[in-house]
């Protein structure tokens, strides 16, 4: 019978491939002739192709991988003062020339040489062990305002705070999953109401100080006022995915995609999936991520250290409020943000990162596979033993 993690491992490889097959699709040039150019030959020998093998590698890696190291190691072997440290400078870099690189009029990019990433993507899965660690050791004092609540706010509000300045969005969902993890470790209620004064405030000054925030906000509420401007692009995604129908046009059939959608193979990558698989094929995505957290909450459920089951529930909020932030936004129902689809947008750091993590999840389940198959040996050892102790006793 198949476990949850290894159902876990098979979902994240179906929606990697529909990643791959959709970006490959959503990035054909105008000359290629629609679906005359995706061949199995520029499907597979893509550079999506090549992420997504590399994001299966490191699910494999993480699957073998004991999650408890996370929490019981110590001094300079800890991964949690490397992780703060680390998102913290690389997340400075990105403002530093010539490290920072400027891609479509914003700095989320770090390069070293050849290497490329996003430290966003690093800072936002690397908060989760650092929150879930925190809580745990501080599992009697969460409750607490000074000695368990304030410190990892903390540290969540400075990251945001790096990170709001070129993708609010990523920033606003980093903070709503530590809100939420802080909450399930045993913080009280009354002390995130005292954030959401200076929440608001930081949400407010980033907007009105960005003027193009002000534009998706004014869009969100009538496209059509401008439709060949500020509402160009929520028109053209919402066109895609009402012009896929029931089946859709057929994969590499899409019309959007050529000159009309932008940032289709990234944040929009949803609309072309139901443009050209259409109400179908975009329910069996959205069937597919519901599955995969399902079978994330049912490992979290029988996790037995609290820094697992903290961990992985951060690791599911964060693909669950992902994926419906990036979906409300595709289908008109959010304001334009830089949100991918996870495991399916395009972008090697966030496939990569989303694949270990749940690969981490899956080791969990593994090792509580190992505990309950320990757990059965001595019985099944007692009831082979029973007939010949029987036969052993004096009659």
């Amino acid at each position: 019978m198949l476990r949850a993690g290894q159902g876990l491992i098979l979902l994240a490889i179906s929606l990697l491939l529909i990643g791959v097959v959709m970006v490959t699709s959503a990035g054909l040039a105008v000359g290629e002739e629609s679906a005359a150019g995706l061949t199995l030959r520029t499907v597979l020998l893509g550079r999506p192709a090549m992420f997504a093998a590399l994001a299966v590698v490191l699910m494999l890696v993480a699957w073998r991988l004991p999650v408890s190291w996370l929490y019981t190691a110590k001094g300079a072997a800890s991964p949690v003062p490397w992780i703060v440290l680390g998102s913290i400078l690389l997340l400075v870099l990105v403002h530093v020339p010539p490290f920072g690189v400027e891609i479509n009029g914003a700095r989320r990019w770090v390069r070293f040489g050849p290497l490329g990433f996003q430290p966003s993507e690093l800072a936002k899965w690397g908060l989760l062990i650092v929150i879930a660690w925190h809580a745990t050791r501080r599992a009697g004092s969460m409750g607490r305002l000074g000695s368990g609540f304030l410190a990892p706010m903390a540290l969540v509000a400075l990251i945001c705070a790096l990170i709001a300045t070129e993708d609010l969005g990523t920033a606003v969902l980093i903070a709503m999953v530590g809100v939420l993890m802080v909450l399930a470790a045993g913080a009280r209620l009354r002390h995130v109401a005292l954030l959401i004064p200076f929440g608001a405030a930081g949400f407010a000054a980033a907007v009105l100080t960005s003027p193009y925030r002000i534009d998706r906000l004014r869009a969100f509420l009538d496209p059509y006022q401008d439709p060949q401007g500020i509402g160009y692009h929520v028109l053209q995604s919402m066109a895609a995915v009402s012009g896929g129908g029931l089946a859709g046009r057929g994969l590499g059939n899409g019309l959007q995609k050529f000159g009309y959608l932008p940032e289709d193979t990234t944040d929009f990558i949803f609309a072309i999936i139901s443009e050209e698989l259409g109400l179908v094929g975009a329910a069996v995505v959205i069937c597919l991520y519901a599955t995969l957290l399902l079978c994330g909450f049912s490992i979290v459920r029988r996790a037995e250290h609290p820094f697992q089951r903290l961990l992985g529930l951060g690791i599911l909020l964060t693909i669950g409020l992902q994926a419906l932030i990036n979906l409300a936004v595709v289908t008109g129902l959010a304001p334009t943000k830089g949100i991918a689809l996870p495991l399916v947008s395009a972008g090697g750091t966030g496939w990569c990162l989303t694949a270990f993590c749940l690969g981490l999840l899956a080791s969990m389940d593994r090792e509580q596979a190992r505990k309950e198959a320990a757990a059965i040996a001595p019985c099944g050892q007692w009831a082979a033993n029973a007939p010949r102790q029987a036969q052993a006793r004096p009659g």
